[in-house]
């Protein structure tokens, strides 16, 4: 294998395939990144057999190819060596097989590389029906959710993302128990058959740093893993978590005793004003207390002080409320909304806190409270 190539083009896709690479391998060549190089152009494969990404790089975007071949280099190495390489342009020549020189005026590195026989055989496989969507849209769908599944591995279900397909109305949703955050699509298409899976929140992170908003999705789902197809030049493909997510549907109320109108910036930096006096980062609760046509947003640390902070509101009833809540829980659900006027739905200090942008029915964030008394 020999061939020359622009720095830029090559260190943006070793950069997208490296994500793929985990230090937890116990399997030394998946600690490397697979260079394939044929007519069709230079592919690079990574994975670590949970998350697999392959980029193809085509020939046109390729400034010479003297040798077609393939090989395994370690991506501990080659990604700040192509970073530091001297000049637009970048030699690869692979040497005996077993080894690589990369070169670029007065700089080259000679490096020990693997078989790439040895390379496991990763199956990446399209479905004949996919589903399409715009980078633009896919990205805003992870945002809106990924912040919500759980850390906890003890329910490894909840640490992913529940993807939904009913006709032609596509879910993303992930609950941690304490709060939901769930994000609708209509999509151009109806699909016969219903599609309910979990893809782990970690591989759903990775994704949405790989996709451009201008890019085209084609997405493949399988009984076992789900592949994103992007632009024709990008392949990302997971294993599933194994099991079925909890029916969230019954987990939003139907309706509400308390429907609180604000707008979104002052609610989220009374919030924020509020938080500073919290004694835990964990749990930071504050209080929001409902009168007249005010909120007060308040919080009391006993060795610090305390923080009264108002807000202006519309109700529909003059019914006093007082709840409380976890203000990192509600400031990353506010992250999230994109209008400035937003609702907020109550039924009482216990029953869970629903928040929506006035003019975007399609994102429904809940957050349960919490009692201090």
């Amino acid at each position: 294998m020999k061939f020359s190539i622009n720095k830029t083009i090559i260190l943006e896709q070793l950069v997208n395939v490296n994500r793929a690479i985990s230090p937890k391998n116990i399997i030394p060549i998946l600690n490397g990144i697979k260079f394939e190089l044929d007519e069709s152009g230079l592919h690079l494969t990574a994975s670590d057999s949970d998350l697999t990404i392959k980029a193809l790089i085509k020939p046109e975007d390729i400034q010479s190819i003297d040798k077609e071949g393939s090989i395994v280099i370690q991506s501990k190495y080659i990604i700040d060596i192509v970073k530091s390489m001297p000049g637009e342009v970048i030699n690869f020549e692979v040497v005996d097989g077993s080894s690589i020189i990369i070169y670029s005026n007065d700089t080259k590195y000679n490096l020990n590389c693997l078989n790439s026989n040895d390379y496991p055989q990763i199956q990446l496989d399209e479905a004949e029906k996919s589903i399409k969507l715009k980078g633009e849209e896919l990205k805003k769908m992870i945002k809106q959710t990924i912040f919500a599944v759980s850390t906890q591995e003890s329910r490894p279900l909840l640490t992913g993302v529940n993807i939904n397909i009913n006709g032609n109305i596509l879910e993303f949703i992930t609950t941690d128990s304490y709060r939901l955050a769930k994000k609708t699509l209509v999509l151009e298409e109806n699909f016969t058959e219903s599609i309910n899976i979990v893809v782990p929140g970690r591989n759903m992170n990775e994704l949405d740093k790989i996709v451009g908003d201008n890019s085209t999705v084609e997405i493949s789902v399988f009984t076992n893993k789900i592949l994103f197809k992007i632009d024709n030049t990008l392949l990302f493909q997971s294993n599933l978590l194994n099991g079925q997510y909890p029916n969230t549907s019954n987990f939003i109320p139907k309706e509400f005793k308390y429907i609180i109108n604000t707008n979104l910036n002052k609610f989220f930096a009374s919030i924020d004003r509020a938080a500073l006096l919290t004694q835990s980062k964990e749990r930071n609760i504050v209080k929001m207390e409902a009168n007249e046509n005010k909120l007060c947003i308040s919080s009391m640390a006993s060795e610090i002080g305390k923080v009264e902070d108002y807000v202006d509101v519309e109700r529909n009833n003059d019914e006093k409320i007082v709840i409380s809540f976890s203000a990192k829980y509600m400031i990353d659900a506010l992250r999230t909304m994109e209008n400035e006027a937003i609702t907020i739905f109550m039924n009482g200090d216990s029953a869970p806190i629903v928040i929506k942008s006035d003019n975007d029915e399609s994102l429904i964030q809940l957050i349960l409270p919490i009692k201090t008394y």
